[in-house]
């Protein structure tokens, strides 16, 4: 069983690797370093202050409604360096069906993130935003926005210049 898993690993890791070799389309960072780096600014300013559990929740259900493998991967695996559970992580695409697994404001951020990730589909409904108020301060609601502009801009850039999943390049 070693031997299969060791055998899996390093195919998934070929794998990821012909994908990313694959990939003819730009890389955003060296195309553009002052808008990656003003964007960078922007996320960093937006989780200042906000709990790290809540930050990866909020950018992990953006990232599955989005379709955004790249950062979906990314996300959930800095989830689970920051201490999260595998039940949790398992639960944030259903989490209207698994409340139990969140606490209240968390279900008015994921509320929120899905609110204002699908903006084009109803708005933001007010009960949604009301919400997300009585459990955040301002200045925390204000981050709590900001951080989903901010995952949503980074879902598209990673799906508009086809990043693959499993290659994180921050390292």
């Amino acid at each position: 069983m070693t031997t299969n898993t060791t055998t899996t690993a390093a195919g998934t890791t070929t794998r990821i690797a012909a994908a990313d070799a694959a990939r003819t389309r730009l890389d955003f960072a060296k195309a553009a370093p002052k808008v990656f780096r003003a964007l960078v600014g922007f996320d960093a300013a937006a989780r200042a202050g906000l709990d790290p559990a809540l930050v990866e929740l909020i950018q992990i259900r953006a990232s599955h409604l989005n379709h955004c493998a790249y950062c979906l991967h990314m996300h959930t695996n800095d989830a689970r360096k920051a201490g999260e559970s595998e039940d949790r992580l398992h639960m944030v695409a259903v989490w209207r069906e698994a409340r139990h697994f969140f606490t209240a404001k968390e279900q008015a951020a994921l509320a929120l993130t899905e609110a204002v990730t699908l903006v084009a589909d109803a708005g933001v409904p007010d009960a949604v935003y009301a919400e997300a108020a009585a459990h955040f301060e301002e200045e925390e609601l204000a981050h709590v926005l900001a951080l989903i502009l901010t995952i949503n801009t980074w879902n598209r850039v990673a799906l508009s210049t086809g990043k693959v999943a499993g290659t994180d390049e921050r390292r």
